[in-house]
């Protein structure tokens, strides 16, 4: 077995918002091995997104990451506070959500680094490509060259730098090797004409071009993770198996590890090593990629599955899962499992909150059908489950 990178332990992450606290992450736990593509998969508005957020600690107020650990491995950090933060080493691991905040930023590049769901709107649409892409790997450049201990938030670029940039056209913030290394990423990435490119705005892109843009721009920390969040999103089919192509060689050729972030089962299948089923800001199941597709459990996980359409019988009927997500609001969250005024398999055990079972040593699932086998006699159906989780918000308020 692969050496574990990252492992998440009971995350959970709030907003705190005028009409209540809303739940976004719930206890979330996932381990990500040196060296693999894990998945996360679920419906919009799982928690899947902001999971990854907080993983880099990009939750913005009035967002918080409340509980948890992120145990991330990385032997020179470890060695670093070994002696000032104890409870935040175990071996080589660190538990970077211990360190100081301006250690966590810097972790952002060489450690993580994240391709956002939107590169139209992720790029500066008044800089050139090339530019912000250079400007990422200054920006790492310099933080290699200064110990930690000695870097400033901006690293050692504050204000006086920039009017002295701004003022004098002689002066630039990126140096000479830091583009040609922008231009080296664009060709990397598959972009054509890589030195003209970098020249261009991002509205001269098309969207296949500006998704493999910041995929380099994301390379340029030469990150141990990269978090892919919908990175197909808004492409065409022969876009898209570009761009997971794309994904999957950079990640053998670079060795790094992927998370990805996704709502298609079929994105999941080609590229995932192991996969996370997020619903309702919880991870209800997970396992290897065969597990989860062979052998789902959770009916949540079978319910996705089930809306596939086949390829060998095109005409089979699609299977959909009825109702919707749950409101995530705290006060509207029943103390029950979350899916069973939606499941089909739902019975009396359900209507109380259900810990995670361990199937064997890679395989769990949050579901009673671990532990038994579903009782029609014991069935609770979807709208007796829905009136029970009603009676019982309404009991707690």
């Amino acid at each position: 077995m692969a050496d574990t990178i990252l492992s998440v332990r009971d995350l959970s992450t709030r907003f705190f918002t005028e009409e209540g606290q809303v739940n976004a992450v719930e206890s979330v736990s996932f381990d990500v091995e040196d060296g693999e593509i894990f998945g996360i998969v679920g419906e919009s508005g799982s928690g899947k997104s902001v999971t990854a957020l907080s993983v880099i600690d990009l939750i913005e107020s009035p967002g918080r990451v409340t509980q948890g650990e992120i145990w991330y491995r990385n032997a020179d950090l470890a060695e670093e506070f070994r002696g000032s933060k104890p409870e935040a080493v175990d071996g080589d691991l660190v538990d970077i959500r211990r360190l100081p905040k301006g250690v966590r930023r810097s972790l952002r590049g060489p450690s993580f680094s994240m391709v956002f769901q939107d590169p139209m709107s992720s790029f500066n649409p008044s800089i050139t490509v090339g530019e912000q892409i250079a400007e990422a790997v200054e920006v790492q450049r310099r933080a290699r060259s200064n110990p930690r201990s000695t870097r400033s938030r901006t690293q050692g670029y504050g204000l006086g730098s920039l009017l002295v940039d701004s003022l004098l056209p002689s002066k630039s913030y990126v140096d000479d090797e830091s583009m040609d290394r922008a231009v080296e990423l664009l060709d990397q990435v598959g972009i054509p004409d890589p030195e003209d490119r970098a020249e261009e705005y991002p509205h001269q892109f098309s969207g296949g071009m500006l998704q493999r843009a910041m995929i380099a721009q994301a390379l340029a920390g030469e990150p141990d993770i990269l978090i892919a969040d919908e990175p197909t999103t808004a492409l065409d089919v022969t876009i898209q198996a570009q761009i997971l192509n794309l994904l999957r060689d950079l990640q053998e050729q670079e060795g790094m590890s992927i998370l990805m972030i996704t709502h298609d089962l079929g994105v999941i299948a080609r590229m995932c090593d192991r996969v996370g089923v997020m619903y309702a800001g919880e991870v209800v199941e997970r396992g290897p990629l065969a597990d989860i597709f062979d052998n789902p459990v959770h009916p949540y996980t079978q319910g996705l599955l089930g809306s596939i359409p086949d390829v060998d019988d095109p005409s089979g009927r699609l299977e959909p899962i009825s109702g919707n997500v749950p409101s995530l609001l705290d006060s509207e969250m029943p103390d029950a499992c979350y899916f069973a005024d939606r499941c089909p398999k739902a019975m009396t055990d359900c209507l109380t909150r259900i810990p995670e079972y361990e199937l064997d040593g890679r395989h769990s699932v949050r579901c009673v059908l671990a532990e038994q086998e579903y009782d029609p006699a014991d069935a609770v159906d979807s709208a007796d489950a829905a009136d029970a989780v009603d009676r019982e918000v309404n009991a707690d308020d």
